[in-house]
C-alpha cells in the first residue's frame, strides 16, 4: 500500500446558466455561504458573494496516494464539486483548482529568543 497524503484543495468557478429558482436559492442562502463558513471538509464547503452573484469557491480535504500527486487531488475535488453543484441544480463553468499538500509543507518556526 502506498503512502497517503492529505491535500487541501480550493476549487473556483463561475456561476453559469442559473435558473431563476437556483438564483433565488443562492441569494436566500448567501448568509450561510460567506466568509465565516469557509472551511476545508471532505464533503466540501461552498462560499460565494451574493452581489454580484458571479463566482464561487469550494474547499475540500482530499486524501489520496502521494504517488498520484496534486493533479489527482485536484481532479478528485473537481469531480466532487461537479457532483455537488449538479445535484443542487446549479449551473457552473470554468472550474480550476489550487492544491496544497499538507504532508509536504515546510513549517518555519521562529527560534526561541535569547535574553
Amino acid at each position: 500500500m502506498s503512502e497517503q497524503h492529505t491535500y487541501r484543495v480550493i476549487v473556483r468557478g463561475t456561476w453559469d446558466g442559473l435558473t431563476d429558482d437556483a438564483r433565488q436559492r443562492l441569494l436566500a442562502e448567501a448568509g450561510e455561504h460567506g466568509m465565516t463558513s469557509m472551511r476545508f471538509a471532505e464533503e466540501g464547503s461552498l462560499s460565494y458573494e451574493p452581489a454580484p452573484l458571479k463566482h464561487f469557491s469550494m474547499r475540500y480535504v482530499v486524501v489520496s496516494d502521494a504517488a498520484d500527486g496534486e493533479e489527482m487531488a485536484a481532479a478528485i475535488a473537481e469531480d466532487r464539486a461537479e457532483a455537488a453543484l449538479t445535484g443542487l441544480g446549479y449551473g457552473f463553468r470554468d472550474l480550476r483548482s489550487t492544491v496544497t499538500d499538507l504532508d509536504a509543507m515546510k513549517i518555519n518556526r521562529k527560534p526561541a529568543s535569547r535574553r
